[in-house]
């Protein structure tokens, strides 16, 4: 499963897999309970490659937050407890991007973050062996891409 299948839906807790598209929206699946809904075109979809991060100098994607925050937490699960003060919340964020905008990045944007991270971790959607195997394919894609030439 990849980040390109996986979507926050505002009014509803938690992230979805997108199962499948219907004439007037989305079917998918909870990654919390493994309930089915019903999206519509009124509902307010995030895919989660499409998230970006406002920095200073620019915008980066949320799916390199989250490589970041794997790098750090060795696969695991977040250390902080997205239930932290704002100062805690802050500064691991920090630790993981340091050029992060904090005037554009709210805590409670940054809970969202841990939040999710910890959802796809546990749902096995993203982790380190998630991350070696786009390395590995990025690098064979690499070696053929120079070997053509």
């Amino acid at each position: 499963m990849t980040l390109d299948k996986i979507v926050a839906i505002t009014g509803r807790p938690g992230l979805f897999e997108i199962v499948a598209q219907s004439r007037g929206g989305i079917i998918a699946r909870s990654l919390v309970d493994g309930k089915r809904i019903a999206c519509t075109i009124n509902n307010q979809i995030s895919v989660m490659t499409e998230i970006q991060i406002f920095c200073i100098g620019g915008e980066i994607p949320l799916t390199e937050v989250f490589d970041k925050i794997i790098d750090y937490e060795e696969g695991a699960i977040a250390r902080i407890s997205p239930k932290a003060n704002k100062i805690d919340l802050e500064a691991y964020f920090f630790e993981i991007l340091e050029n992060y905008d904090d005037e554009k990045v709210y805590p409670s944007d940054i809970k969202k973050i841990i939040q999710w991270y910890n959802l796809l971790v546990s749902s096995k959607v993203i982790g380190l062996s998630e991350k070696k195997n786009k390395k590995a394919t990025a690098e064979t894609s690499t070696k053929e891409n120079d070997s053509e030439q």
